[in-house]
């Protein structure tokens, strides 16, 4: 039975939306700003806020755990030193969603997701 669950399924089963997510979050970390599905964007927002949130502690615990959750070095490596650092001052609402006109071919809603 799904009472009671809210996570986003994105029509997909565990394994792939995890890694959908993954990919998704190290593209939003490399680029700062990536175009996606509103619905996709809505999934993977709370997963970068929380990235962020870890990385500003700034210790090996914190990067440690930020390695199990991104599947580059380079976004490891930019995630505590650059995003970390940036947002140290602020309490949370690193990620803005901005919504764009629909996809041309299927007429998927679409929307930016950014760094603030």
């Amino acid at each position: 039975m799904n009472h009671r669950k809210k996570k986003p399924q994105l029509s997909r089963k565990r394994d792939p939306r995890r890694a959908l997510l993954k990919n998704l979050a190290e593209s939003v970390v490399l680029y700062e700003r990536v175009e996606t599905t509103e619905a996709k964007a809505k999934a993977v927002r709370p997963y970068i806020e929380k990235l962020v949130t870890t990385a500003k502690k700034g210790d090996l615990t914190a990067r440690r755990a930020i390695i199990k959750s991104l599947p580059t070095d380079n976004a490891v490596r930019k995630m505590m030193d650059v995003l970390g650092p940036r947002y140290k001052d602020r309490d949370g609402g690193y990620t803005r969603i901005t919504k764009i006109p629909s996809r041309k071919g299927d007429g998927a809603l679409m929307a930016v997701i950014e760094f603030v």
